[in-house]
């Protein structure tokens, strides 16, 4: 019911959806072993208001903040970078959670980042987002996807995406 919502939280999860996540360190790739992090913690969640924002070299917002957790989950199942702008713009999906969590309410606000953790592109550096969530009270808990060392990552050739042995942090 909306009554419990009043001593609910705001929280919007921001997930990595870039190529980058389809790397194979983490079983079966980073993207599905993030899907189900944040699965489990939609699961561990009552009465609170979650939303959904994905991002890769652009950012948008998939699910709006619902107590709705079945829609929400069946969105983070279905999400996926391949029509995206490729690259991982962290600033940019952060900046896009902040500004999804506008609203002028007292309650707490938690944006919750799910990233393998390289930025390389984006208009607002992962910093400037950051400051942003900090002037308007809204905590941000980072969740870094992934291994160190060398995993199969997808690559775009002109023949399509294969996976290379690349280094990984």
């Amino acid at each position: 019911s909306n009554n419990d919502y009043k001593y609910g939280i705001d929280i919007v999860l921001a997930l990595d959806v870039s190529l980058s996540m389809l790397a194979t360190d983490l079983q079966p790739n980073r993207l599905d072993a993030a899907k189900a992090v944040a699965k489990k913690f939609i699961d561990g969640r009552r009465g609170d208001r979650i939303g959904l924002v994905v991002y890769a070299g652009e950012a948008y917002t998939a699910c709006p903040a619902t107590l709705d957790y079945d829609i929400l989950k069946s969105q983070i199942d279905e999400v996926d970078g391949w029509n995206m702008e490729s690259g991982t713009a962290i600033g940019t999906g952060l900046g896009t959670s902040v500004v999804h969590l506008r609203s002028d309410t007292l309650k707490s606000k938690i944006i919750i980042l799910l990233t393998d953790g390289s930025n390389n592109t984006g208009d607002i550096s992962p910093i400037q987002a950051a400051e942003l969530a900090k002037k308007k009270n809204i905590c941000v808990y980072t969740i870094g996807v992934g291994s160190n060392g060398m995993a199969p990552t997808p690559v775009v050739t002109p023949v399509g995406i294969r996976y290379e042995n690349m280094p990984v942090e």
